[in-house]
């Protein structure tokens, strides 16, 4: 393997059902992307100073950190694949904290929607929407169905971050062998420039035809980019949320970036990509820093 491709997919683990869903997903990035996959698990129970040995005269394999090697090994046979290689280590630190410090070398970090330590009542746990926001490489969330026959969807609203999903969508789609489908979602016609107020009366159609265009503009040049790439492209008037949550119900993977325009200045995750990670049908690829 040489240099290029040795950064690692890294996911990590907890020993719940989700972080084995995420194994099995990461294991399939890994391969596709001709990467090692590293398996991680943040062991918190030092920092919180518990002991972690097993009690004098208890019997062996009894203690947290080997109930935690465990955990790890039982995640790298479950990830073992044939031209995989997989590797596995413990790291003492709460988990959010851990996957971020491992996103500046990683290809990509994978983690389930929820955990062992998520509330009953949340959607998506705490870790993921932390490593989504703070993390140095694209994060991967498994959620929803895995649909290997589905599209790939990417939701565009012109910003950086979304040009950049978009390349990271058309390169996921060509590798998975599926078309692209690329969306776009807006309420009201933009204003001109700033102090600006939008208009109170417009036409239907020629906002519908400008916002196509602008779509279009945005992913030019995608298609020579990405040799083989399908595309299909949709703007639509409703609000971004609703537009991703709907396109991701036949999708194996949404791509989106993790800020867009109109975010508030400050906020590392915006809510269009906290919302998809919220209430999508599918595995979400959140993408910010550096790939």
């Amino acid at each position: 393997m040489n240099a290029a491709n040795s950064a690692a997919v890294v996911v990590g683990v907890d020993g719940s059902q989700p972080s084995l869903r995420a194994v099995r997903l990461a294991a399939a990035e890994a391969v596709r992307r001709h990467r090692p996959l590293r398996v991680v698990h943040g062991f918190i129970w030092p920092l919180l100073r518990v002991p972690v040995a097993p009690p004098s005269g208890a019997p062996p394999g009894v203690g947290l950190r080997e109930r935690a090697q465990e955990l790890v090994a039982a995640a790298v046979a479950e990830a073992t694949t044939p031209g995989l290689t997989v590797s596995g280590e413990i790291i003492d630190g709460e988990a959010a904290a851990v996957l971020v410090g491992e996103s500046p070398t990683a290809a990509l970090i994978v983690l389930g929607d929820r955990g062992l330590g998520g509330f009953s009542g949340l959607v998506v746990g705490s870790v993921a929407v932390q490593v989504s926001a703070y993390a140095d490489c694209p994060v991967l969330v498994a959620r929803g169905e895995q649909r290997p026959d589905g599209p790939v969807v990417v939701g565009l609203d012109g910003s950086p971050a979304s040009l950049l999903a978009a390349d990271v969508a058309a390169e996921a789609a060509v590798a998975r062998g599926v078309p692209l489908r690329a969306v776009h979602a807006y309420r009201h016609p933009g204003s001109s420039g700033p102090g600006d107020l939008q208009p109170l009366v417009y036409d239907e159609a020629r906002l519908h035809d400008e916002q196509e265009r602008l779509l279009g503009g945005w992913l030019h040049g995608l298609t020579d980019r990405h040799p083989g790439l399908r595309l299909t492209c949709r703007a639509t008037r409703e609000r971004a949320s609703a537009v991703l949550a709907e396109a991701s119900a036949d999708a194996q993977l949404l791509v989106v970036g993790g800020q867009g325009r109109g975010e508030v200045t400050g906020l590392l995750l915006g809510s269009v990509s906290q919302s998809a990670l919220h209430h999508a049908r599918c595995p979400v690829e959140v993408v910010r820093g550096p790939r």
